[in-house]
Formats: structure tokens, C-alpha cells, sequence
């Protein structure tokens, strides 16, 4: 477990986290208790992640190596890793890396990269986002016609993403390592989703998407959703660890932050500096001005600047990392009227920010979206 000596036990003192983690949770919940917040637990997967179906995935490997793989997409470090253990097991990993070793290999990140590296295969590209829908926009600018694709699954289907695959023309195969399961005891789950929806926390962490999708049925059976989204959107602190759990939100319009290097000591040094600015106003210095939020309030050099709904709601979703990039679709997600907003609304509300703020406070960032002029 990390001992990090130079934690500030008074760093998070007065604040009340939730944690979401099955695996490792007793180490974070003991970073956070060390620099004095309140924790409240509840794992929202099993404790045991990586289940395997034995019979299903040694007849998913004889498949792979039945024949030659001209790409790999491998989704995760522990998917590969336990894939790879369960074959030398069978002893048969020789024959699987041979076959594979031969193949372009695509990785979603560092972590998926070791994991090959450790079996002594060199991956050819992987994306500097750890985003899987990275990947994905990698394969569809190429022709993948007759190509045979092998995909590893990160603990939830991609069928979808195989369907779409195929109708590049590709032979994809999926294999499934494990599946990720909910965690057996519902109670826990109930009660942070009552604590979030009633916003008696401050920040909840994650560090698995499919987590984000079980805390959302479960909201959904309890009724709570909209409660819980709300809560998420305004007081309540939604932090991953890395932009693969932060996509999870995106569909929801949930801001989230995340630390630059997904790390779960810097998810919680993140949250060391995030919170107190939280509490006391966000103040940054914008394109030579210094702006201050605090709450709906908004001061421009000392000035109080008068925001409506839609430009405030954007403000907010553009501070939540400042100077980091915004997409379209998740500036459209927090608009008022949510899914019925148009991408128009998003030129509109942008439009009458720059107007209130100032022009050059705001770049367009060409076909990714808008970020503040910090520094």
C-alpha cells in the first residue's frame, strides 16, 4: 500500500467523498482518510472482476489461432494479462503469441502495452488518450476490407463495436476474457446513490467505467436518476481516474474531472487542489484577465458579469479543467433542455459567453471544440 509520508493530513479535512472501487479500494479510502476527509464505501462491481468462463475462452483461442490475425485490438492490461495466464495454464501460450506476435497490434494504453511487452509482443500504435474511441476512429479511416480482426473485450460487450467493424468489411472475432459483474451486496450501492442524489457528499471517485453504468441502474430502480444526474451536474464532484471512466459520463452530460496521468494517488492529489477552489470560488487567470466563479456569481477583473442559463451552464462545464478542450457533444449535454438542445444552442450559448466575457477568453479548437484561455 502507498504510506506517501508527505500527505497533508488536513488537506481534505471537512469533506465527505464517496468511493465507488472494488479493487484497491482499501488503498484509496486510506489516502483520502490520511489527508482527513470523511469516506463513505460502496462497491458498485464485484470484487472479483475478472471471472472466467474457462470453456468459452479456450474455444475463443482455438479460434484465434486456427488461422492468421492481421490486427489486434487489445482493451485492457488485466484483460490481457489474465488471458495470457489462462492459456499458459492450458499450455498453450506459445502457439497463441506465435499467431500474434505476427498481427498489427493496436492498444488502447500504457497499461494494455505492458501487458503485452511482459509476453514479449511490441505493439504498432496506440492512442495517447488511453480512449478506446480513439482507437476506433483509427480503424475507420482505413480500409479494413478482408482484414481479420481480433478484439479483446474490457468486461462489457462490444458487439457493437465488431458490428461496425464488419461493415468495414473486416472478419472481426471478439474474445471474452471476463465479464464485469455488479457487486453481490445491493446495499451499499442504494445508499451512496441516496447520498449523491440528496448531494451529501462532495465528490464521488471512479476508476471503472462499467461502475458509472451500475451506479445509473440502480439510480433508475430506486427512481433517483434525475436526482442523482443533477447532483452530479452542479454540487457533487465527479472524479476518475482517466478519460476511459470519464467517458462513461458523457452520455449523462456529468462533468467530471481526472487527473492527466491515471494514477489513483493523482486522482486524489486532483482532489486535494479541486475541492477547496470548489468551495471558495474558482479563480484563473483567462487570456490576461482574471475571472472568479463562485457559485452562479461570475466576476470579469473585479466586475460582476450577468449570465443566463445556457453560456453559465457552459462556463461551468469549460472550468471544469481549464484550458482543456470541451467537445461540442458535452457542451450540448449540459445545456438546459439536454437531449432536445440542438448543436446550435452550443453556437449560441458560446456565442453570448464570448460576448459577455470578452472574445479571446474563449479558442475554437477545429473539430474537437472550445477551451478557456488560461495563463
Amino acid at each position: 500500500m502507498n504510506r506517501s509520508p508527505l500527505a497533508d493530513p488536513e488537506a481534505l479535512a471537512g469533506y465527505r467523498i464517496g468511493v465507488t472501487a472494488a479493487r484497491r479500494a482499501e488503498e484509496q479510502i486510506a489516502l483520502l482518510e490520511r489527508r482527513g476527509a470523511s469516506v463513505e464505501w460502496a462497491p458498485f462491481l464485484s470484487v472479483e472482476p475478472t471471472r472466467i468462463d474457462a470453456d468459452a475462452l479456450r474455444a475463443a483461442t482455438e479460434a484465434v489461432t486456427s488461422r492468421p490475425v492481421d490486427i489486434l485490438v487489445v482493451t485492457t492490461g488485466i484483460g490481457v494479462k489474465s488471458w495470457f495466464d489462462a492459456v499458459e495454464s492450458w499450455g498453450e501460450l506459445d502457439g497463441l503469441l506465435d499467431v500474434l506476435g505476427r498481427a498489427e497490434i493496436i492498444a488502447r494504453g500504457p497499461k494494455t502495452v505492458g501487458a503485452l511487452r511482459r509476453r514479449g509482443l511490441r505493439e504498432l500504435w496506440y492512442p495517447e488518450s488511453e480512449c478506446f474511441d480513439d482507437v476506433l476512429t483509427h480503424l475507420r479511416g482505413r480500409d479494413l476490407t478482408g482484414k481479420r480482426i481480433v478484439v479483446q473485450e474490457h468486461g462489457q460487450s462490444l458487439s457493437m463495436v465488431a458490428h461496425a467493424l464488419r461493415r468495414q468489411g473486416a472478419d472481426v472475432q471478439v474474445v471474452t476474457v471476463y465479464r464485469v459483474e455488479s457487486a453481490e451486496d445491493p446495499a451499499p450501492m442504494f445508499r451512496m446513490v441516496e447520498l449523491i442524489a440528496d448531494r451529501k457528499l462532495d465528490a464521488v471517485t471512479f476508476t471503472a467505467a462499467p461502475a458509472v453504468a451500475a451506479m445509473m441502474q440502480v439510480a433508475e430502480v430506486t427512481g433517483r436518476r434525475d436526482d442523482l444526474v443533477g447532483a452530479l451536474q452542479a454540487d457533487v464532484v465527479a472524479t476518475c481516474v482517466g478519460p476511459v471512466t470519464a467517458a462513461a459520463f458523457e452520455m449523462w452530460g456529468v462533468p467530471t474531472i481526472e487527473p492527466e496521468r491515471s494514477r489513483l494517488a493523482a486522482m486524489i492529489k486532483l482532489l486535494e487542489t479541486e475541492l477547496p477552489l470548489r468551495r471558495s470560488g474558482t479563480a484563473l487567470e483567462v487570456a490576461g484577465h482574471t475571472l472568479l466563479v463562485h457559485g452562479e456569481s461570475v466576476l470579469l477583473d473585479g466586475v460582476e458579469v450577468h449570465l443566463s442559463p445556457a453560456p453559465q451552464a457552459v462556463l461551468q462545464a469549460l472550468l471544469v479543467n481549464p484550458g482543456h478542450v470541451v467537445s461540442r457533444r458535452q457542451l450540448l449535454s449540459v445545456l438546459p433542455g439536454g437531449s432536445t438542445a440542438s448543436e446550435h444552442a452550443v453556437d449560441m450559448a458560446i456565442a453570448r459567453l464570448r460576448s459577455a466575457l470578452g472574445t479571446k477568453l474563449i479558442q475554437t479548437v477545429v473539430k474537437r471544440g472550445y477551451r478557456l484561455v488560461v495563463g
